[in-house]
């Protein structure tokens, strides 16, 4: 199953990736993936370092809304752990 929102985020949100390499680079969520025989899940994004357009899967748990990034360094828990959805 392919759904283009997950968690609080939908398709076009900027994410951070925790990864060495990744948290340096800028991503846009693009799909959370479930395999329904496997029970894996995976978040497509899009994106790399400026100007590229590349398109990565990762772990749900390394997937952080955009603002718990500060400096060099991530705040909070990942969107995996602390949902972001709105209160009704």
């Amino acid at each position: 199953m392919r759904t283009t929102h997950w968690h609080g985020v939908r398709a076009g949100d900027e994410v951070v990736v925790d990864g060495v390499k990744e948290r340096r680079q800028h991503w846009v969520f693009v799909a959370h993936v479930r395999n329904e025989v496997s029970s894996d899940e995976w978040i497509e994004v899009r994106g790399g370092r400026t100007g590229e357009a590349k398109g990565r899967s990762f772990r749900t748990e390394v997937i952080y809304p955009a603002q718990a990034k500060r400096g060099n360094r991530l705040v909070g828990l990942s969107l995996a752990l602390a949902p972001q959805l709105p209160l009704n």
